[in-house]
């Protein structure tokens, strides 16, 4: 064949595949071939990039892993739907977005207005997504885009503000004033599961709190502490008894500080004794609910220290604490000062804001009674995870799971569906007298203002967005078309698998789990696999700093697609980070090359009656590269039906490179036998085609064969 006289060539090829995909319309399962659109529904969401920015290696993996097993599903004559999508990512993107309008013009989103800010974020988030779109493509994701989705649509803001309406009816959703992670930053709240733990250097100080030493590495923390508390079993404080009042000397002057005896208290740290400052730390907070002690806020929301500081309020935490520790020292209160103490400090992953704790009102999702169907579910096997290792650490997560923060005070994302009456309530002339009537909150699906039946007041909807993770959660359902009961939902729900890093097992996974089984009363999905990092070839943490970061689209413009994809299948083991070179990389692109070497041979060799006949055996050669191609056939199936991906990539690579080309091609140039030829590259080209769709439906299109349709859509080898 002329076509395959030159060297294959990616960048020629891929593109023009890939359209030739899209324009089958296959990628929809409701247009697939009669026999294949009857066939069992098989169905997958894909992780939703987040629209901040373009792919990444993380991306590339995820994509890679999700088109194998749907090419692998559909051709095994299941009515696969794979649904893509883009995630809003509401702090990063916001965050993005204000850097950029500041570094631009100097502005910060409260000079431009929330109308104006959210313009711009908007046509950022747009822009992105086309990108990432077309990024994803270039992967050969062969998703239906016919059903793509993005957290932010309209479909997915009725889901939001439903399931919202649903879980604050069912009093799973309150609001309340709590304990939570402030970014100061970013002037908002950030969850549990997005704070990043650093280590930091810094002076531990010992302080002497009357009787008792207490070390602290935040001495502007200190000001509101009016409790000392220890074990009551420990017996060096037997003589101070729980309530004790006590007068001392600290940083302000005279203060009466109240024992408190509390089980919390590790008698083997320091000197078993602490002071806690109920507003500044959930440790202290959970202390002081017990005891029912009061509450001082101690640094307002933008980390300036407020009056009780005396002196020092006004001034921000950072200024202001080498002045208190040179009071403190003044007072003789700094008993020593260990220089090189190590401890954590909580940043916020999406903004990079060192986190404040602070007591805010705010809407919580109660998870008391969610948690237990949330452990039933994956402990009774309905929902498996593999590996199967992560279960202890998704019922770990589970067991120490607190009430769940929703509410964001950012402008971008799911605005809050809830309305306040205003506070002045102007009677209606028929309703004169019913004013107390008036409904203070409204919970509504309505996007537009509610009207009050008994006053002339307008209501104000909450300024407040929700957690991404809150729409995040309803996508394995809410992508299918809920609220509304569709054919989708009832078709493709609950889907087959959740394949995600295992980096967002607590983010995204358990989320989905708790959202799903809640609000459909199913599993979201029956198995989740979770694969690793992807890391350099010394397994080190890819960064810029460490200029070992490999870009999927940069080492596919040198290699092609296909070359990439088996890279990082063929080091895949679930749960397993995976470390990748390009080396590995130019190593596919020369499989990729021999597979195009063998098609060239062959074609020279057979015809199209080869490709009709079935093989039939001359020798014991022919019958063993038979029974050898039986052998890796059934093992591709069975390893990628176990999802042992790695392991099937491995075998039908070593069986393209050495049963193939260099020992059958070898004797078929003294014996030639046609059909076994092309019974073989037909196999291998099936077998081949979830790892490398691009180069293997090249080849096909080129088979000199009858009734020709698509690579993607021939049925699966069946020994």
């Amino acid at each position: 064949m002329s076509e395959l006289d030159k060297p294959y060539n990616p960048q020629e090829t891929e593109n023009k595949i890939y359209e030739l995909w899209e324009k089958s319309g296959y990628f929809n399962p409701d247009n697939l071939p009669f026999d294949l659109a009857q066939g069992k529904p098989f169905s997958m969401v894909m992780p939703p990039p987040n629209v901040t920015g373009v792919l990444h290696i993380g991306h590339a993996l995820m994509l890679t892993i999700e088109d194998m097993i749907i090419r692998f599903q559909r051709m095994r004559g299941r009515r696969a739907l794979w649904i893509p999508g883009t995630d809003h990512a509401a702090i990063a993107t916001q965050s993005k977005v204000e850097e950029i309008i500041y570094k631009k013009e100097g502005k910060t989103r409260h000079d431009l207005g929330r109308e104006e800010f959210l313009k711009r974020v908007n046509q950022f988030a747009q822009e992105s997504r086309n990108t990432i779109i077309n990024q994803i493509k270039r992967m050969g994701a062969s998703c239906d885009w016919s059903r793509e989705a993005y957290t932010l649509d309209e479909q997915r803001n009725i889901a939001v503000r439903t399931a919202f309406k649903q879980m604050y009816e069912d009093g799973l959703i309150y609001r309340g004033k709590r304990i939570v992670n402030w970014d100061p930053k970013m002037q908002t709240t950030v969850s549990d599961d997005e704070i990043e733990w650093e280590e930091q250097s810094s002076p531990l100080y010992y302080l002497k709190y009357g009787p008792f030493t207490i070390a602290t590495a935040r001495p502007e923390t200190k000001f509101g502490d009016k409790y000392v508390v220890m074990h009551p079993d420990d017996a060096r404080y037997q003589q101070y008894k729980d309530g004790q009042k006590i007068e001392l000397e600290w940083i302000n002057g005279l203060i009466t500080a109240t024992v408190i005896k509390d089980d919390a208290v590790d008698m083997e740290f320091g000197t078993g004794t602490m002071t806690i400052t109920p507003w500044h730390d959930m440790a202290d907070f959970e202390i002081a609910e017990r005891h029912n002690l009061d509450f001082e806020q101690i640094i307002d929301e933008q980390g300036k220290l407020l009056p009780i500081a005396g002196e020092f309020a006004g001034a921000h935490i950072k200024k202001a604490r080498p002045l208190i520790v040179e009071k403190l020292k003044l007072k003789g209160l700094v008993e020593k000062i260990n220089e090189n103490y190590t401890h954590r400090i909580a940043v916020n992953s999406r903004g990079g804001g060192i986190i404040e704790p602070q007591i805010k009102e705010q809407w919580f999702v109660s998870v008391k009674n969610l948690k237990k169907q949330m452990r039933d579910v994956v402990e009774s096997g309905q929902i498996k995870i593999i590996p199967e290792h992560f279960q202890k650490t998704y019922f770990h997560w589970i067991d120490n799971l607190r009430d769940w923060c929703i509410s964001r005070q950012i402008w971008f994302g799911h605005q809050i569906p809830v309305w306040y009456h205003e506070p002045r309530c102007i009677p209606k002339k028929e309703k004169v007298g019913d004013f107390s009537q008036c409904h203070d909150i409204i919970v509504s699906v309505d996007v537009n203002e509610p009207q009050c039946q008994f006053c002339d007041a307008k209501y104000i909807q909450d300024p407040d967005t929700l957690d991404t993770w809150f729409s995040s959660g309803l996508w394995t359902f809410s992508t299918l078309g809920w609220p509304n009961q569709t054919k989708d939902l009832a078709t493709y729900h609950p889907t087959d698998i959740l394949e995600t890093g295992y980096d967002i097992l607590f983010f995204w996974v358990a989320r989905m789990i708790l959202m799903t089984t809640y609000l459909l009363k199913q599993i979201p999905f029956k198995t989740v696999y979770l694969h690793g990092l992807v890391r350099d070839k010394d397994r080190q943490k890819m960064s810029k700093s460490k200029g070992n970061i490999i870009d999927p689209l940069g080492v596919i413009d040198i290699y092609g697609t296909d070359a990439l994809r088996f890279a990082l299948i063929f080091s895949t083991s679930a749960g397993t980070d995976i470390p990748l070179a390009e080396d590995k990389i130019r190593g596919m692109k020369n499989f990729a090359n021999k597979l195009w070497n063998i098609t060239r041979y062959i074609l020279s060799k057979v015809d199209t009656e080869s490709f009709q006949s079935q093989p039939k055996v001359s020798n014991d050669i022919d019958r063993v590269f038979l029974e050898k191609l039986n052998q890796t056939t059934q093992k591709v199936t069975k390893k990628l039906t176990d999802l042992s991906f790695h392991e099937a990539a491995q075998e039908i690579y070593d069986f393209t490179w050495h049963e193939l080309a260099d020992k059958y091609i070898e004797h078929s140039k003294t014996e030639l036998n046609k059909e076994i030829l092309a019974h073989g590259l037909m196999t291998v080209l099936k077998l081949l085609h979830p790892f490398m769709p691009f180069i293997t439906e090249e080849i096909y299109q080129k088979l000199p064969i009858t009734d020709k349709k698509l690579l993607m859509i021939e049925n699966w080898p069946v020994i």
